[in-house]
């Protein structure tokens, strides 16, 4: 081994700052990491390393590590070409064998990374008739192209603040430089030269790029991060001392450990490929410095066009709630704790989570999805179902804290599931009711109780507030009537308001005209039964509507007149575009026809067909005709993020619904308190947020506010005049209660707020019709 070989370079490279840093495409081909104190995590595409993590999960520091190899034929970059194989051992030990092969050369890379450093190993050996091999880095230290510094130093050397990194190669290299991207790099240096003749010594505080000459045709190259220069010079040769071999068979031992405790049912060869690999995916995508800490994805969607430092390397509580529970179907109880225990960390001290976050906590996004508040709650109840809590504490606690967030401040959420509209969801909104309901029994007894006489009520008025009848579809489906996506805040009408469309610069529709699947997660979580005629309205147009047949089965759109996605002529998505298929909603859709009684293994085996090389299922698939020079192939992956861990989880999910025959979401107790029906609650609560005139005969009245108030009130026209304070009930909120027989005999409660805090009243009267059982009563 000869690290040390010494280099000729001379000058600092022209062309300071270089030009505008983007991330690399999201046509991931695998991803790579071991289950172990080592903290690097990596993509693979185009058949070469890009996309380099550390020392988190969320933190990339490398746009990529690619290769040129020239000789008498020409010189070829590796990536452009894209003529190679990629390889597993097997679909939950990912570490890849890539074969390049071209006029007049072959590449062979093998990829590991070290479990016991900080470190990834590129074995690599060249074979042709008088050809070199040039290894080209691209750092992005710190998560960004910005302000990058690189040299030549024994090695190829990049840093900026407190992270560094080097490449060594056993070998050592014979000639290497520094470059600006986009003037001094290595790829120009071929463009004007066909050959390698700069050797610029360094680069800095630029958009930067290094490239090596190999000084061998078969050796190892080390990458190694660390906070200083000198610790991942250390690293990056401590591994190459131990040795390739050495260190791939003890990652491969890792992978083999932690498969051992995965459980897959016996299904077709391909659907089982696909399940191995995809747990795969969810594990690589952990935290090891703070584990459970699922991120969404180890991509930037369009990130060839982007320089975002957040991308999908994030942790959304959503996607990782998603990826816990599809642990937990396989079996991997400790997995799901150790996901379960970084949320308790990370919820804020009013119960709710950010909209996403590095892995360390830090918000990123600073949005409110009230599904994200209640998912952790079903998580923690499913674990407690199941007796599989442990030693585990803090969860109850959690579960209060969540709940109290979601009766203050549901039903309503400020954004949906795809974090672009305010309004109820039927998606989020049974989240907010099944949470309720289980986290009842951890409870104590007046939380217990409120919480499920608010579940009761939200649950009775679902269908008042996300189902329309005779509306936009109806006569098209021959149905009479169904769920919307989504619809309005109350205050700004409902399901007769209007919902703006993102990313359709400025473009708006009414919320009856906007159809989602959200309303199929009802049935998962128990509260509406599959065959409900409601749910199987909604499955027409869901079908007629979003559903397209590609070459590999069918795919769905998120909703009609969705904007994120592509152009039409395949540009990638820049603030608009048009919404592509989605391979996770071809999941949920397979869930209601498992809940139906038809066999979901056609949806599977459609699921196993869109995705990348090696299996990765991505966010969307191409759903037009094929544009080859952009690389879009009808039902195959679009430039979006890849692989999606949400993707992996609804087909782990899916898989393991077909074998148990139930959801993974249905929780006993919310199947046992509504056997999927919609329920008459004893009581209404009426806020000024979700209002409603009229109340059926036979139930009590609990009028809310979350500040204390005095309420002024009458009967049939302000008739028997009186007050009476607000009491503080279960999760602070304020509220005057009617019994039945408080309202016996009276046709209208005519009432106003004074709220003593502010010495304000509420400037409005209001009057709700109190039901008869002869008359009956309207809602709105």
């Amino acid at each position: 081994m000869d690290t040390q070989q010494a280099v000729d370079v001379s000058g600092a490279a022209p062309g300071w700052p270089g030009i505008a840093s983007t991330w690399t495409s999201s046509a991931k081909d695998l991803v790579t990491t071991v289950p172990s104190p080592s903290r690097v995590w990596a993509s693979i595409g185009h058949g070469i390393l890009n996309e380099v993590y550390w020392p988190s999960a969320g933190e990339p520091q490398v746009r990529d590590l690619g290769f040129i190899v020239a000789g008498p034929g020409g010189w070829h970059e590796l990536k452009r070409v894209a003529r190679y194989r990629l390889s597993l051992p097997s679909p939950c030990i990912p570490l890849p064998r890539i074969v390049h092969e071209g006029d007049g050369y072959r590449l062979e890379l093998n990829l590991s990374p070290d479990p016991i450093r900080d470190v990834m190993l590129v074995a690599f050996r060249l074979t042709g008739t008088g050809v070199k091999l040039y290894a080209l880095l691209a750092p992005h230290l710190g998560g960004s192209g910005l302000h990058n510094n690189a040299r030549v130093a024994n090695g190829l050397v990049a840093w900026k603040d407190s992270v560094a990194l080097q490449l060594a190669a056993d070998c050592g290299f014979s000639r290497a430089s520094a470059g600006y991207v986009g003037y001094s790099d290595g790829w120009q240096d071929f463009a004007n030269h066909a050959r390698m003749e700069w050797t610029f010594a360094e680069a800095l505080n630029g958009n930067v790029a290094l490239m090596g000459e190999l000084a061998a045709s078969t050796g190892v190259l080390a990458l190694g991060f660390a906070e200083t220069p000198e610790g991942a010079c250390t690293l990056a040769r401590s591994s190459l001392s131990e040795g390739f071999d050495a260190v791939q068979r003890s990652c491969d031992a890792a992978w083999q450990a932690w498969t051992a405790g995965i459980a897959i049912p016996d299904t077709p060869e391909r659907v089982r490929y696909e399940a191995y690999l995809s747990a795969m995916v969810l594990k690589a995508h952990e935290g090891r410095t703070y584990p459970g800490a699922l991120i969404a994805s180890l991509s930037i969607p369009w990130g060839n066009t982007s320089d975002s430092t957040g991308g999908y390397h994030l942790v959304w509580t959503r996607d990782a709630v998603e990826a816990a529970f599809a642990l937990l179907a396989i079996g991997c109880v400790e997995d799901t704790r150790h996901t379960l225990d970084y949320l308790i960390a990370t919820q804020r001290a009013d119960g709710s989570w950010s909209q996403n976050s590095y892995p360390d906590g830090r918000p990123f996004w600073t949005g409110i999805q009230l599904d994200e508040v209640g998912l952790p709650v079903l998580l923690a109840a499913k674990l407690a179902e199941r007796g599989a809590t442990g030693a585990l504490t803090g969860w109850t606690e959690m579960i209060a804290r969540a709940i109290g967030y979601v009766a203050r401040n549901g039903p309503g959420s400020p954004q949906d599931r795809w974090e672009e509209n305010a309004g109820i969801s039927p998606f989020t909104l049974g989240i907010e009711i099944a949470a309720l309901v289980c986290a009842a029994e951890h409870l104590a007894d007046e939380e217990n109780a409120y919480a499920l006489s608010l579940a009761d009520y939200w649950n009775e008025r679902l269908e008042d507030w996300t189902y329309v009848e005779n509306e936009t579809f109806s006569e098209a489906f021959g149905i009479d009537g169904y769920y919307v996506r989504i619809a309005a805040p109350l205050c700004k009408g409902g399901l007769r308001g209007r919902i703006d469309i993102a990313n359709r610069a400025g473009s708006s529709a009414p919320a009856f005209a906007l159809i989602g699947m959200e309303c199929l997660y009802l049935v998962r979580l128990g509260l509406r039964d599959a065959r409900d005629r409601r749910i199987v309205n909604t499955a027409k147009v869901i079908d007629g509507l979003l559903g397209v047949r590609t070459p590999h089965g069918i795919a769905y759109r998120r909703y009609n007149g969705d904007g994120y996605g592509e152009h039409e002529n395949g540009a990638p998505f820049d603030g608009t575009g048009v919404g592509r298929l989605w391979p996770l909603l071809t999941g949920e859709r397979a869930h209601l026809d498992l809940m139906q009684g038809i066999d979901p293994l056609p949806y599977l085996e459609t699921m196993t067909q869109m995705t990348g090389v090696s299996g990765l299922i991505p966010e969307q698939v191409w759903d037009a005709d094929p544009i080859p020079g952009r690389g879009l192939e009808p039902g195959k992956p679009t430039g979006s993020a890849m692989p999606l861990v949400w993707a992996h989880a609804e087909f782990l999910k899916l898989l393991i619904a077909r074998h148990q025959r139930r959801p993974i979401e249905l929780l006993s107790s919310v199947e046992q308190r509504y056997h999927a029906q919609q329920p008459e609650a004893a009581t209404w609560h009426w806020r000024q947020a979700q209002p409603f005139d009229a109340l059926p005969a036979g139930r009590a009245l609990l009028i809310e506010n979350l500040e204390p108030f005095w309420l002024h009130y009458g009967f049939d026209g302000w008739h028997d005049v009186a007050d009476r304070p607000s009491q503080v009930r279960a999760f602070s909120i304020h509220g005057v209660r009617f019994d039945t027989a408080d309202i016996a005999g009276h046709s209208v409660l005519d009432f106003t707020f004074y709220f003593p805090q502010s010495q304000r009243w509420a400037g409005t009267d209001f009057h709700i019709l109190l039901g008869d059982a002869d008359t009956g009563v309207s809602r709105s």
